[in-house]
């Protein structure tokens, strides 16, 4: 934890521990984030449904999701000594859903999930809730505790759903009557028994409209998700070949998907971030397909410094991109830009590469 613990955060009455939440959520505001939550350590019930998911091999190669044992739904656990869990959250939209929509019907443009138009969000939001927990550290006097955002074991989504944040959609994403659900999470672990959060209840209904829209069906029923279908899956986390009856499938999608997001009714009440950090790069925002595969490694460093498509590395960005091409029509500015990279050392580029041409071959 972030200091050691101490008989203090056990000193405090109710009257002010509920003064204390309170408080949290002011300090929270005037650090940027829109909602603070707090949550109880007892996720059993997710802890059954997460069993049964890996055992049914939903995770695909994302073995870190089984590698933890128990620490990731047990959070005392992960921290020893905890008691709750301080769930904050972070608009990231910083384009409009129209501007989204052109992106992905244009075959000739590349389209990247709007969280990764900007700068990486991780180490912004571990430095607000850091700050968060100092300020907390400066009211009360040491506490133990540690901040993450998406950098350990941690069921952030079922925590922010027992902290108040908003309910599971069918799509398992988080969802708030007020904002949607294009927001980043982040949590403090601590050893404060602060007042917890009730749980909001869901308004989905019978609406299914992110489960038809999946491109890959990867929603297989509400709240079930096939992470071996998922576009962000596929695009992301998987580092071997885009399984060939599902390139189709991907479109011009070069890092993640949308679609379910954008889709839900909910997220016409989503509100835009006003943090300058999620400001989407031009050259991400508007790039086009073929541009992109002729990238050197040195450019696609130059300009992903900072962003998260820097995690598929350059072959899986070029494996990505060949296939997005291969999916549209064809045209010689996609045929040059696939020929110029037949010749790529990596077997993983050259197999998708030779997948694309012949696809533009067949449909022209």
């Amino acid at each position: 934890m972030g200091r050691s613990p101490q008989p203090t955060a056990q000193a405090f009455d109710s009257p002010a521990l509920r003064r204390l939440r309170t408080d949290l959520g002011t300090w929270a505001e005037a650090l940027g984030f829109q909602a603070l939550g707090v949550a109880g350590i007892d996720l059993t019930e997710d802890e059954r449904r997460l069993k049964r998911w890996l055992e049914e091999g939903r995770h695909g190669s994302m073995r870190w999701m089984a590698a933890h044992g128990s620490k990731r739904t047990r959070p005392a656990e992960l921290v020893p000594g905890t008691v709750r869990v301080i769930t904050a959250r972070m608009n990231y939209l910083a384009t409009t859903q129209d501007e989204a929509l052109s992106n992905l019907a244009d075959p000739a443009r590349a389209y990247v999930a709007r969280y990764a138009l900007g700068r990486d969000y991780h180490k912004l939001i571990r430095k607000r809730l850091q700050k968060l927990a100092d300020r907390l550290s400066e009211e009360v006097g040491p506490t133990g505790y540690r901040v993450f955002c998406d950098s350990a074991p941690v069921m952030e989504k079922p925590l922010a759903a027992r902290a108040g944040l908003g309910w599971t959609g069918k799509h398992s994403l988080i969802l708030d009557r007020r904002a949607g659900s294009w927001f980043f999470l982040g949590e403090i672990y601590t050893d404060l028994p602060l007042p917890v959060d009730a749980p909001t209840s869901a308004h989905c209904g019978s609406c299914r409209r992110c489960i038809d829209v999946c491109p890959t069906g990867a929603i297989t029923a509400p709240h079930q998700l096939d992470a071996r279908r998922c576009i962000a899956y596929l695009t992301i986390e998987n580092r071997g070949p885009i399984p060939e009856p599902l390139r189709p499938l991907v479109g011009n999608r070069i890092f993640g998907c949308d679609d379910c997001q954008l889709v839900c009714p909910w997220n016409r009440h989503a509100q835009r971030s006003k943090e300058a950090a999620m400001a989407p790069r031009e050259s991400l925002r508007t790039g086009r397909l073929a541009d992109f595969l002729g990238w050197s490694e040195e450019r696609f460093l130059r300009e992903t410094e900072g962003n998260p498509l820097r995690r598929t590395g350059h072959t899986g960005f070029l494996r990505n991109v060949a296939v997005a091409l291969g999916n549209g029509p064809p045209s010689d500015a996609a045929t040059a830009a696939l020929r110029g990279r037949l010749g790529h050392p990596s077997e993983l580029v050259r197999e998708h590469v030779r997948w694309a041409l012949d696809r533009q071959a067949r449909n022209a």
